[in-house]
């Protein structure tokens, strides 16, 4: 069965959808469809075991069974029925709809599609099975559907646990931003393991802890479960093995970084370094309690990645002009520097006192915010002898 090809489909961010396709195909996988917040691809029982390991920016793995057109509940069970899941699952497995979702199309009852799709699953394996009855003792299948205009994606959950749990964040300060959004926010500036990282608003680390992880070139799934390490039947042991040995070999501690987090909050920058030491990068990383307005760095050419306070509650906003307008001026000390910062304050460009360069619209959760991208010149090349002379050659 390991040669067997499957459609997995890896949902993301709206409008980071390129990001996750970029690391797909650094995977080696073949993309078969980009939409709205989801990128489909095609891989073997390998790539379950490595997309679930290696992908950064997506927030689960499903394995796509099929899509069907129905219009009314009667459409669904019939489609539903007829389809094969006695491929993915055996006599005692424990399956149910756990999240179905409805956009433009005639059946919109979250509850209805879940036990009509139940009852037909169970239909379809009761003649195949030929019992009446199942234990579901058994490994997990949690299935997922979304309807879009009276289609419904169906797929079955390879993951469990959502993928920005790394395993890595015990504590957390209030408003945290997301594993798998950090990464895509990181991944979507030109930062480089060799130049300066600075996130002063670091709270329970998420942003330096994720930039450490690409530079020692570490997967974020090496230190969790999944699901589908049950499925035994469609992806072999092995290739979760293969999947967490070559995660392994790619460790990298021995690198040089200059990544720094700061908070005003001792509380926040304690869950830090504290997240950061079960990551495993704490190493990498300097934690330091300070405000942003005195924010200075003597190296040229960094990077400022951070999520600043958005004023969501209304004692919050009155500070926000004062707090912002203090980020431009740290930013204005520094030397030819880089600045992301992701935010739904719609004054931020006129308090920090320059317009962005770019500036692009991401959803977080149901909040609108915008990423915007102050650029700075970009480095000299190096010439090889100078890299060598540095020691940055290996």
């Amino acid at each position: 069965m390991s040669t067997e090809k499957f459609e997995l489909i890896a949902p993301c961010h709206f409008g980071l959808e390129a990001v996750l396709k970029r690391e797909i195909l650094d995977l080696g996988y073949e993309i078969s469809k980009v939409e709205d917040g989801k990128v489909t691809f095609l891989a073997d029982a390998q790539g379950i075991a490595d997309a679930n390991v290696f992908l950064r920016t997506t927030e689960r793995i499903l394995l796509k069974v099929a899509e069907v057109k129905a219009e009314t509940f009667d459409e669904l069970f019939e489609a539903t029925k007829a389809l094969p899941w006695e491929r993915y699952i055996p006599q005692d497995g424990k399956f149910w709809v756990a999240k179905a979702n409805s956009v433009k199309s005639k059946l919109f009852s979250p509850s209805d599609i879940q036990s009509i799709m139940k009852k037909a699953i169970v239909e379809r394996l009761k003649g195949v099975y030929n019992v009446s009855w199942f234990p579901e003792d058994g490994a997990s299948f949690p299935i997922r559907v979304a309807f879009m205009k009276d289609v419904a994606t169906i797929g079955i959950d390879t993951s469990g646990v959502s993928l920005h749990k790394r395993g890595y964040r015990q504590m957390t300060v209030k408003a945290p931003i997301t594993e798998t959004l950090a990464s895509a926010l990181i991944m979507l500036t030109p930062w480089k393991k060799d130049r300066s990282l600075v996130d002063p608003f670091c709270g329970s680390g998420t942003f330096p802890i994720e930039a450490a992880m690409m530079a020692a070139d570490m997967a974020p799934g090496m230190n969790r479960s999944f699901l589908a390490e049950d499925w035994k039947h469609v992806v072999p042991r092995r290739c979760w093995y293969n999947a967490v040995e070559e995660a392994q070999d790619r460790v990298n501690l021995k690198i040089e970084t200059d990544i720094q987090g700061y908070d005003i909050d001792a509380e926040a920058l304690k869950a830090a370094r504290a997240n950061a030491k079960m990551a495993g990068v704490d190493s990498l990383i300097h934690f330091q309690q300070r405000p942003v307005k005195e924010f200075h760095h003597p190296k040229p050419y960094g990077f400022i990645i951070t999520n600043p306070p958005y004023g969501e509650r209304l004692e919050e906003k009155a500070a926000l002009p004062q707090l912002y307008s203090e980020i431009g001026e740290s930013y204005r000390g520094l030397d030819k520097w880089s600045m992301y910062l992701i935010t739904s304050y719609d004054k931020a460009e006129s308090d920090i006192g320059r317009k962005a360069d770019k500036n692009r619209k991401i959803y977080n959760g149901m909040l609108k915010t915008y990423f915007y991208q102050f650029l700075g010149p970009k480095p000299p090349k190096r010439s090889q002898s100078q890299e060598k002379k540095e020691g940055t050659i290996e």
